[in-house]
């Protein structure tokens, strides 16, 4: 299973889910149109650090993190 959580303003509640890959989950989020708002603008953490690619490989036990952005002073 992959934990995946939402940081931040996203309120949502963590997921655990059956996926390989950044991309399947892109897919999955993308289908959420609350989510999909953020999908563009969110960085993306694999086990705390950051990733560009959805190509990366997930495996049993990886935490995934969505990062929007924030400001603050």
């Amino acid at each position: 299973m992959i934990r995946v959580e939402f940081l931040g303003p996203i309120q949502k509640a963590p997921l655990e889910l059956e996926i390989t890959n950044l991309s399947e989950l892109a897919t999955l989020l993308q289908a959420d149109k609350e989510l999909s708002k953020w999908l563009t603008n969110c960085a993306v953490a694999v086990n705390d650090t950051l990733v560009s690619s959805l190509e990366v490989s997930l495996k049993d036990g990886d935490k995934v993190s969505l990062l929007p952005p924030v400001c603050g002073g």
